[in-house]
């Protein structure tokens, strides 16, 4: 039976770390899937790219799915690599820098390849279980009435949902972009800024789950790393009120946990009903999770990590 779920953030090809953490949680690896025998882990996404260690982590979670022992769901680097895979984006250089750790594991078109990016588009693109919930960036049900007519029973999105959520202009991209890669906001001119690899930035990550007050400087999420464009360090975002209409509505429901954010330093709540375990396993920092028992209100005593 089973009495709770550790819900582990942004892999990111770093399969030793996994399994350092799957370890330290208890789970073994005996009848050559890992598992636990009272628990079950779930991925909020971003299995691959960044790290040196891509098909050993697909594989982990690939047969921790089949063995029942974990559930996983996709995040925007997994929904970029079908994308890439099918030629439904253009295959810039930036792009191609993004997923090269992975192309160069897997062989770009190999049968290989194939198969993986096959059991992609297979996730679901969040996970509701009752009390619970998981998904990969923000838990907006707009974005998800939107996507429905596209959307299994398991969450799983169709063919021609995925290429419609990969076309700029549909209202599956902007529903997905929300969901897999969390709701922005525009930044006046002034306020923008270069980010770790000196890409100008217009946009800023919108902090959904927060209920500070709406400006700027609350809400709109700066990188600690970032530069403003003339390639200084940036000074902060003012207390400057956010332009209505904001970008989504408040979240209010069960708790909520989700990756993607790149957190650093203490692990500890976004909320009292959310939680963001992605603490840059993909640059250095370690792999997080939330072991989930049941609680209405998350507390930072279940939060657990590996190196």
């Amino acid at each position: 039976m089973i009495e709770g779920y550790d819900v582990i953030g942004d892999v990111h090809g770093h399969a030793d770390k996994l399994a350092t953490l799957l370890d330290k949680m208890g789970y073994t690896n005996d009848a050559g899937a890992w598992g636990h025998p009272r628990r079950r882990a779930v991925f909020v996404g971003d299995l691959i790219d960044n790290g040196p260690q891509q098909l050993a982590t697909v594989n982990i979670v690939r047969d921790m799915e089949a063995a029942g022992s974990a559930l996983a769901s996709m995040g925007n680097h997994e929904f970029n690599a079908i994308a890439w895979h099918r030629g439904w984006r253009g295959r810039s250089k930036k792009n191609h820098e993004q997923h090269e750790a992975f192309l160069d594991e897997v062989g770009d078109g190999s049968p290989l390849h194939n198969d993986i990016v096959n059991w992609f588009t297979r996730l679901p693109l969040w996970l509701d279980l009752g009390a619970l919930r998981v998904i990969h960036a923000c838990w907006d049900e707009r974005s998800m009435a939107v996507l429905a007519p596209q959307i299994a029973a398991d969450a799983s999105m169709s063919e021609d949902g995925l290429r419609a959520a990969a076309t700029k202009g549909t209202a599956e991209y902007d529903a997905v972009e929300i969901l897999l890669k969390g709701p922005e906001v525009l930044l006046p001119s002034e306020l923008g800024y270069l980010d770790k690899k000196r890409h100008p930035r217009i946009h800023a990550r919108y902090k959904w789950w927060s209920d500070a007050p709406t400006t700027y400087r609350h809400r709109a999420h700066l990188p600690s790393d970032a530069l403003d464009l003339d390639g200084q360090p940036h000074l902060g975002f003012p207390d400057a009120e956010l332009p209505a209409p904001l970008p989504v509505h408040p979240y209010d429901g069960p708790p909520v946990i989700y990756g993607h954010y790149w957190q650093t330093g203490t692990l500890q709540l976004t909320s009292p009903g959310t939680v963001c375990v992605d603490y840059s396993a993909g640059k250095g920092g370690p792999l997080a999770a939330y072991r989930w028992s049941g609680e209405t209100t998350l507390t930072n005593v279940h939060l657990v990590a590996a190196l």
